[in-house]
C-alpha cells in the first residue's frame, strides 16, 4: 500500500478539501498501517463537533430528516458532515449509498461533507470505524456531524454510544410503539421525532410514546426530560423546532456535566475496542494459534479447566516479547 503524507493530509482536510478527508476516512476504513499515525494527528484537532445520532426503524424518514437538519444547520452558518451508515453489500462489502443519493441536494455545497459507511457485517447498525470517522470529520472543522444508523431494529441501540445527543425517529401507522418498547430505544432517546405526523395516528402515536416515557423510571429532580417533536421532513415541517430542541439538550448536558462524561465513556469504549482488536489479531497470531489449539486438547481432555486455559493464553500474550 502507497504511503501517504500524513501531515499534509491533515492539513489540507483542515482547509476543508474533501478530497483530503474522503482520503483520510479511506484510510480508517481500510485499517491503514498508517491509521495509528493518522489518530495521533487527529488528536489535537479534536472535541468541537457536536455528534448527533439518528436512528429508527426503516421507513420512518431517517434519511429525509438528516437531509431537512443539514439544511437547518447551513441555515445557521454551521459545517456539517453527514455519516450515512449503509447496509453492506454482500458482493463487494461496500456501503449501497442510498442515503447520499436521497441527501444529493447537498452534494454541491462547500460546507457539508457526507460520507457512507459500509457496516460490513456488523450488527449494531454501525460501522466499526465510525468512531474514528467522526474524529476525522471533527479535525476537518464541522461543527456539526450527524450520523444516520441502519434500521435494523433493536441493534439500533448502539447509536447512544456514539452520539452525544440520540434522536430517535417514529412514525404513525409503522407499529413503532411496540417495536419502541421491545428495542429499549426509551432508554436511549434523548430528543423523540414522530416523523410524516401528516397522517393519520401520528398524535396518537406521540401520545402512546408519550405514555411510555411516563411509564419509565422516574427521574431526579433536574434531570433531562426527553422532548417528543411531531416533524414532515419531506416539507421540512417541524425542522426548527427539532434545533431547538437539540440545541436545549447540549445546553443542558454543557450546564450538568453530562456532555463531557458521554465523551469521556465514548472514548473509554473506543480504547476498549481497539485493543480487544489487537488482543484478538495475537490471538490469531501462528504462533498464539498453536498454544491455543494445545490448550483446547487439555481442556478437551479433561486435564485443565478453560478459565485456567483462558489465563494462561492472556499471560502468554501479554508477556510474549
Amino acid at each position: 500500500m502507497r504511503q501517504v503524507d500524513v501531515a499534509a493530509l491533515v492539513e489540507q482536510a483542515r482547509e476543508g478539501r474533501p478530497r483530503a478527508v474522503a482520503r483520510l476516512i479511506s484510510l480508517v476504513e481500510g485499517a491503514s498501517p498508517q491509521l495509528r499515525e493518522v489518530m495521533a494527528a487527529l488528536a489535537p484537532l479534536t472535541g468541537g463537533a457536536y455528534v448527533v445520532g439518528l436512528t429508527g426503524s426503516p421507513g420512518v424518514g431517517k434519511s429525509t430528516s438528516t437531509s431537512a437538519l443539514v439544511t437547518a444547520y447551513r441555515r445557521a452558518g454551521r459545517r456539517v458532515g453527514v455519516l450515512a451508515v449503509d447496509p453492506s453489500s454482500p458482493f463487494s462489502g461496500g456501503a449501497l449509498l442510498g442515503d447520499r443519493v436521497r441527501m444529493s441536494e447537498h452534494a454541491s455545497d462547500p460546507g457539508v461533507y457526507i460520507r457512507s459507511m459500509a457496516t460490513r457485517g456488523h450488527l449494531g447498525g454501525l460501522a466499526w470505524a465510525a468512531p474514528q470517522a467522526i474524529r476525522v470529520l471533527d479535525a476537518a472543522g464541522c461543527d456539526v456531524v450527524l450520523v444516520e444508523t441502519v434500521g435494523v431494529g433493536q441493534s439500533e441501540v448502539e447509536i447512544a454510544a456514539q452520539a452525544d445527543t440520540s434522536v430517535v425517529l417514529l412514525a404513525p401507522g409503522m407499529g413503532d410503539g411496540i417495536q419502541a418498547a421491545k428495542a429499549g430505544i426509551l432508554e436511549i432517546g434523548d430528543v423523540y421525532v414522530v416523523n410524516k405526523a401528516d397522517r393519520d395516528g401520528a398524535d396518537a402515536t406521540a401520545r402512546e410514546l408519550n405514555h411510555m416515557l411516563g411509564l419509565g423510571e422516574s427521574r431526579a429532580p433536574g434531570a433531562w426530560r426527553p422532548p417528543i417533536v411531531k416533524t414532515v421532513a419531506a416539507r421540512s415541517e417541524g425542522t426548527d423546532e427539532l434545533l431547538a430542541a437539540l440545541d436545549k439538550h447540549r445546553a443542558w448536558m454543557d450546564e450538568h456535566g453530562v456532555l463531557a462524561e458521554r465523551r469521556r465513556a465514548r472514548a473509554a469504549k473506543e480504547i476498549e475496542t481497539i485493543a480487544l482488536t489487537d488482543l484478538r489479531a495475537r490471538i490469531a497470531a501462528p504462533a498464539s494459534a498453536t498454544s491455543l489449539t494445545a490448550l483446547a486438547d487439555q481442556v478437551t481432555q479433561g486435564t485443565l479447566d478453560p478459565y485456567t486455559a483462558a489465563d494462561t493464553l492472556l499471560t502468554d500474550l501479554t508477556t510474549a516479547p
